[in-house]
């Protein structure tokens, strides 16, 4: 049930979040734009980038993506990729998982540089890249540039690669566009180094160590790189200058030193804002919002120290938006709960309509009664039974008990038995109660429409007294036994009394006459009687059966009840689960708020379409028949309601300024002066973003000499949020503080971007700086190149 529950909420959240067909506005990248993952660990990123690409961009279609990965993440990752076009693979013929190696960074290194075929392969995938730019020309606003970022683990052994691997790309890439920025997204996972933290951490910093070497300004480098079919290598060449633009050094541990399990998915998400900020269609002209654009040479000379060394950039985001997630399952559990509601209606419905329901009442019960008895007539049928010969002067002293005995001995009792008793008892057997009343309760169901499973539990409850009919029953069943008590009492009585006192005509001198007379009277008076206490006994054998049977009812209704009941807390569960897991501030009474819009939703569908609606086929159709497929088929059909008829109701389309203010507002009554208002709204939302945008590294002294920070939100600059926030601090603030704009009404993003550090200032070098000298002790080698070139480990 919970994948199920899951794929509903991420479903619906997904179709919410899509900006396209709800007049909220897609970005569009301005400039072709590639990433490369470099490392086995860097396929982790491929896909979810994609899917933000794709949420949030209109031409995600004609971004690129290569991963340069070893032959052991080959056999980890395997080949699948979701867009083959879009996605290109090239595996390196060579293994990282050599932990006895000491020197496997530098083996790897020096294995591949030695060889022609991999620089020939990467060659050839990179000019399939430029060729696939090509055709999505269309999709971008210029030809002139093209972005190229790299994005890989600090720890990752490949990564011994990316001054190759960057300038061969960019020596490509630069035949086919004017400009090649270059990028990188260098990530550090603190959390993953449990079991391996020294030599990881020696990695790390072994390829820190060689990035700062690569943003120096004196940084060069020459290699034969381009490799063509005929096995003719041609140097690429860099010459003195930082090899990327910008350096973006992005943790799963933010700066106050926290981390959580979503870290390296904001990481993610920090990359495509970033690589939309710099790169995108621009739409504010409109807005007068030039002021606040993003300029990367002015951010990129607000970085540099006065002897020219260039900084690193770390990031934070946060989001706020209207938590779909959470209302999907909110709504599914109130819709829920509003069937249960209208399915536990006591109706207006009286014992006898009930009996009825059931094909119970006194007129069904009196023909199911005849239909077991065998036919009246047999008792005329009676009198031709053979009799002694005796005359009525010997009968007319004697009680009709004696007078029947000594006429016929046993023979009366025994076709009776035969003919009646037997019978009935074998049509009794034969009887399926059941059945008999599943049949009547179809029959009758048309004319109860209203009747479900819940009133059918209460209706069958052999517990209560109050609305079920088994006390009905029982009440019948007591009487009918002291009837029959009465009947065969009576009967005792009337086969006391003497023949002669008896009522039947007689003649005089005409014995024959008169016992034949006696004869009639007697099958009358005594087997009469008898069939009627016999319709008694079998009344009483088949309301028992039916008692039983009743029961049995009970626990299928029971179990049903049960089923919705153990759905509801299900639902409730997982509607506080995803609650939970929103923030607190903006998951606040989401489950009072959305219990009242959606039965508000309900009502209006009722009063628009009937009240039995939702039982229509076109809705939930049968509950019962739903729950008798199991859980699931219910849940199924109850989330395709939701989504079809009520999710899309006006109510849910409000912007989410509009739906969290209302929400905050929902439990305070109308006349209360702690109503929320917009503007004290507008400073928790403004501070909310603001807190959880972090950036997303560890510093020694997070207020260091040359920190600089740019703040950006994406959202729409029209909006009444986004322009108290532009406003706020206006005159206090120290950063500057931009806007994306991007005309939505689902939500607003905050990204926070601060630099100037340098890798001394980083806590993950300055521990792992420890591991690092001391492997390099115990005769470890982790660079492809002399340590004399790399910048002094600082």
């Amino acid at each position: 049930m919970k994948p199920l529950l899951q794929q509903y909420a991420t479903q619906y959240a997904y179709e919410e979040e899509r900006l396209s067909g709800k007049g909220d506005d897609l970005s569009s990248f301005h400039y072709p734009t590639v990433f490369i993952y470099v490392g086995d660990k860097a396929a982790e990123a491929i896909e979810p980038m994609m899917r933000i690409h794709e949420k949030k961009s209109v031409n995600s279609a004609g971004i690129m993506y290569l991963h340069i990965t070893s032959e052991d993440g080959d056999k980890t990752s395997g080949r699948g990729a979701d867009n083959p076009s879009r996605v290109s693979r090239l595996v390196l013929p060579v293994c990282t998982e050599e932990r006895n190696d000491k020197s496997l960074r530098k083996h790897i290194y020096q294995s591949l540089t030695q060889q022609t075929q991999p620089w020939f392969e990467l060659n050839r995938v990179l000019r399939q890249v430029s060729r696939h730019i090509a055709d999505y020309g269309r999709n971008y606003a210029s030809f002139d540039r093209i972005h190229l970022s790299v994005i890989t683990r600090v720890e990752d052994p490949l990564n011994v690669f990316i001054p190759e691997v960057t300038l061969l790309a960019h020596s490509i890439l630069s035949q086919s566009f004017k400009s090649v920025q270059m990028d990188l997204y260098a990530l550090i996972s603190e959390r993953d180094q449990v079991d391996t933290f020294g030599y990881s951490s020696s990695l790390g910093v072994a390829f820190l160590r060689e990035l700062d070497t690569m943003q120096r300004t004196d940084y060069s480098f020459s290699a034969p790189l381009q490799v063509t079919e005929d096995g003719i290598s041609i140097p690429v060449t860099h010459a003195a200058s930082p090899l990327f633009d910008l350096v973006y050094i992005l943790s799963d541990k933010n700066e106050r030193g926290i981390s959580s399990p979503s870290d390296m998915q904001d990481n993610y998400e920090i990359i495509c804002h970033i690589s939309l900020l710099k790169n995108r269609k621009q739409q504010e002209a409109t807005f007068e919002l030039n002021q606040n654009r993003y300029n990367n040479t002015s951010f990129k000379n607000n970085l540099m120290t006065e002897s020219g060394r260039q900084g690193y950039v770390s990031a934070g985001i946060s989001k706020i938006k209207r938590p779909n997630q959470s209302i999907a399952l909110t709504v599914l559990y109130h819709f829920h709960q509003g069937l249960i509601h209208r399915m536990q209606r006591e109706l207006q419905v009286s014992s006898a309509e009930k009996l009825m329901y059931f094909g119970l009442d006194p007129g069904a019960i009196d023909g199911l009664l005849t239909s077991l008895l065998p036919d009246e007539g047999k008792i005329d049928d009676m009198s031709g039974i053979m009799s002694r010969e005796m005359s009525y002067s010997q009968l007319k002293s004697l009680s009709l008990e004696d007078a029947e005995q000594a006429l016929f001995g046993e023979g009366c009792q025994a076709y009776f038995h035969a003919n009646f008793v037997q019978e009935a008892n074998s049509a009794v057997d034969q009887l399926d109660m059941n059945t008999l009343l599943q049949r009547a309760m179809e029959k009758q169901a048309s004319l109860f429409p209203q009747v479900g499973f819940m009133q059918l539990f209460q209706w069958t409850n052999p517990w209560v007294e109050h609305e079920s009919i088994l006390p009905v029953i029982r009440s019948l069943i007591r009487q009918r036994e002291s009837e029959k008590d009465f009947v065969v009492s009576e009967l005792e009585q009337l086969y006391q009394e003497k023949v002669d006192n008896q009522t039947f005509k007689r003649m005089p001198f005409m014995d024959k006459h008169n016992v034949r007379s006696f004869i009639r009277y007697f099958f009358e008076k005594i087997y009469r009687k008898k069939l009627e206490r016999l319709r008694l006994e079998l009344e009483i054998v088949c309301m028992k059966r039916i008692e039983l049977a009743l029961e049995q009812l009970h626990v299928i209704y029971q179990r049903q009840v049960q089923q919705v009941q153990e759905l509801r807390d299900a639902l409730h569960e997982a509607a506080l689960d995803s609650i939970r897991s929103a923030d607190d501030y903006i998951g606040q009474n989401i489950i009072e708020y959305y219990e009242r819009v959606t039965q508000r939703v309900m009502e209006d569908l009722e009063a628009k379409r009937g009240q039995e609606i939702f039982f229509d086929d076109r809705y939930m159709g049968s509950i019962s028949s739903l729950l008798h497929q199991g859980n699931e088929a219910y849940a199924q059909k109850l989330m395709a309601v939701c989504r079809q008829h009520l999710l899309k109701d006006e109510l849910f389309q409000q912007t989410f300024e509009e739906e969290l203010l209302q929400r905050a507002n929902v439990t305070i009554a109308y006349e209360n002066k702690q109503v929320l208002s917009k503007d004290e709204l507008f400073k928790m939302l403004y501070r909310t973003l603001e807190e959880q945008a972090g950036i997303h590294i560890r510093l020694l002294d997070y207020t260091h000499e040359h920190r600089y920070e740019e703040k950006y939100f994406f959202g729409d600059y029209t909006s009444e949020f986004i322009r108290f926030a532009l406003d706020a601090d206006e005159t206090t603030r120290i950063y500057k503080l931009g806007c994306v704009h991007e005309k939505r009404s689902s939500g607003v993003d905050k990204l926070n971007m601060m630099g100037g550090f340098h890798v001394e200032d980083l806590m993950y070098y300055r521990n792992g700086k420890i591991y690092y000298e001391s492997y390099m002790q115990n005769e470890y080698e982790f660079h492809g190149v002399d340590v004399h070139q790399l910048s002094e480990l600082r």
